[in-house]
């Protein structure tokens, strides 16, 4: 399939299971509810195991989220509008997400700005939504982006990359990848040594 579909007429029949925008839409809200969770549990230092649970979802989600968007949303967008200074800036600003995503998985609740990190993530998160579901998702409705193809697309995408990072859909709340369970086990034992 290519990654710019237009729309077809039987497109306009397909629900909003399959609808790109629908689809990262409710991604943008799981997401906000995962750092509203983590906001509640700052302020208990017994809530460790919690705020890593959290947050490896929260980077799991992202992670996701922007390959998705990446690999198929974003290039059928930018073929269809003529804005590439807002594609341009969606691109920088998943940039700057990825780069706290990968310090927050090196390391753990009680790390040096190991909140902090959080927290800019969340700002930028938010500042990032408001800007594709306030402008983007505008343009690529009106410039008749096949939303509804993008969302199977986007669909097999997303889990084809669950599975990469171990996680189940069902079950994502309290999963963690193998990588990270490695993590946290190596860094629990060494704590331990100490």
């Amino acid at each position: 399939m290519s990654t710019s579909p237009s729309k077809s007429s039987d497109s306009k029949t397909r629900n909003n299971e399959t609808d790109a925008i629908a689809l990262l839409t409710a991604d943008h809200k799981t997401v906000k509810a995962l750092f509203k969770q983590f906001e509640q549990l700052k302020e208990h230092d017994d809530a460790g195991e919690q705020k890593a649970r959290l947050v490896q979802q929260i980077c799991n989600e992202l992670t996701v989220h922007a390959q998705v968007e990446e690999e198929l949303f974003y290039p059928a967008v930018r073929d269809a509008i003529d804005d590439d200074d807002l594609m341009d800036e969606a691109d920088i600003e998943h940039a700057s997400a990825k780069e706290l995503i990968a310090q927050l998985e090196e390391l753990a609740p009680g790390d040096d700005h190991y909140d902090a990190r959080v927290t800019v993530l969340g700002e930028y998160i938010d500042h990032h939504v408001k800007e594709e579901e306030g402008e983007m998702f505008e343009k690529a409705r009106k410039a008749d982006v096949d939303t509804a193809a993008l969302g199977e697309q986007i669909v097999e995408r997303k889990e084809e990359l669950k599975a990469d990072l171990g996680v189940a859909e069902d079950d994502e709340a309290a999963a963690l990848p193998r990588s990270a369970s490695k993590k946290s086990g190596e860094k629990q034992s060494a704590e331990k040594r100490k």
